[in-house]
């Protein structure tokens, strides 16, 4: 087998070829590692999917629900523990004859890079999606209790300024730096979710994995891991690299950066008009108009405190009737914030006959005329 020999090396141009025939392992092509890679990802769904059924057995599906990322981390963590660590092939390199090596020695993996490369592909990401979004929120927080006093120390200024006019209305500005500490800011708290992504990494990885065919994973990258054949390619089994593909993603990074500098350059050329006179009179002229979005009587709350929480406060929106209804149908947890309307049709329509109590034809035909006729009407109103 040719992963148990700790000492594979590949045939170079200057060696002869004899002394090469026995150990020719070449490097494998992106479209076998890709397919490797897929096949892996296909068993290690099912065993995911496994796992999620006996959890559901035993604790019941909402935890199964509440714990499916955990679910299937850890599921990925033991395939990976069970071949990669030890030193085993996985069942995608063993469908597709590849084996990985150090780029650098061309030897087998020693434990270190393995072990390594598994917590930086699995665990690192977990962490990453489980810290991002609090690291996020502390960010922007802090992003805009700056940008509020720096916004209100402006305005006074401002202020100061108008009313220190001279009588001829002439006043004298000296010219601003474009690139404030305001507006960079700004721009940060504005693109704050994409600027701690790691999405762009990884395309622009992916990218360079098709121009050149090696490390797939970001993480074989850092650990510098790559895959060779177990057999000799003949020459009607060459494979075709997916350079195509790599043009494509470059085109499209390219493309999204020049829409996103285009879109800077029109909010730069907005900050300059409202900066010049044409802008002060707009906006002097409109400082009279209040602002209808944010309403000074309405109490602002941080994205994350609901206003309704039915679970803390059961008194609250009380035209809920207690019980099920009060309660998500998806998560079945209490609501928060609701913003739907219990429709009771008795309202609307007057009640049945108390000698028959049987609804007749005409009382069905307007029960049905008024659930449609509100239906349509909250949904154009959504």
């Amino acid at each position: 087998m040719a992963d148990d020999d700790p000492h594979l090396s590949l045939a170079t141009p200057d060696a002869p070829v004899g002394s090469t025939a026995s150990h020719f392992y070449p490097f494998a092509t992106s479209p076998d590692i890709i397919r490797s890679h897929e096949k892996d990802a296909y068993l290690t769904s099912g065993l995911v999917q496994q796992a999620q059924s006996i959890v559901r057995a035993l604790r019941g599906a909402r935890y199964a629900h509440n714990h499916s990322d955990a679910i299937k981390h850890l599921t990925e963590l033991l395939y990976f523990s069970l071949t990669t660590a030890i030193g085993n092939r996985t069942l995608g390199e063993e469908y597709c004859d590849l084996v990985q090596l150090e780029d650098d020695t061309l030897r087998l993996p020693a434990i270190t890079r393995r072990v390594g490369y598994i917590l930086s592909s699995i665990l690192v990401p977990w962490s990453l999606q489980r810290l991002l979004p609090a690291l996020r929120q502390r960010v922007r927080n802090k992003l805009e209790r700056s940008i509020a006093k720096q916004q209100l120390r402006a305005a006074q200024q401002a202020g100061l300024l108008n009313f220190n006019k001279s009588p001829s209305g002439v006043v004298s500005k000296q010219p601003k730096p474009f690139f404030t500490k305001l507006r960079i800011q700004q721009y940060i708290l504005e693109h704050l979710d994409s600027i701690t992504s790691v999405s762009p990494i990884y395309a622009l990885s992916i990218a360079t994995f098709y121009f050149t065919g090696s490390y797939y994973h970001l993480s074989k990258r850092i650990w510098r891991l790559r895959y060779v054949f177990t057999k000799k390619i003949e020459e009607n089994e060459q494979r075709i690299g997916y350079e195509v593909l790599g043009v494509l993603m470059v085109l499209q990074i390219a493309v999204q950066g020049f829409l996103h500098v285009r879109k800077i350059g029109a909010s730069m050329n907005e900050d300059l008009e409202e900066s010049s006179g044409t802008g002060e009179n707009r906006s002097e002229a409109g400082a009279l108009i209040p602002s209808i979005q944010n309403p000074l009587t309405v109490p602002l709350l941080p994205a994350s405190t609901a206003r309704y929480d039915l679970d803390e406060d059961p008194g609250a929106v009380a035209w809920i009737p207690d019980g099920q209804q009060r309660k998500c149908t998806l998560c079945l947890e209490a609501f928060k914030d609701p913003s739907m309307y219990i429709l009771d049709l008795d309202e609307y329509i007057p009640p049945l006959s108390p000698t028959t109590n049987t609804p007749s034809g005409m009382h069905l035909l307007l029960r049905m005329v008024i659930t449609y006729g509100l239906l349509a009407l909250f949904t154009y109103n959504a």
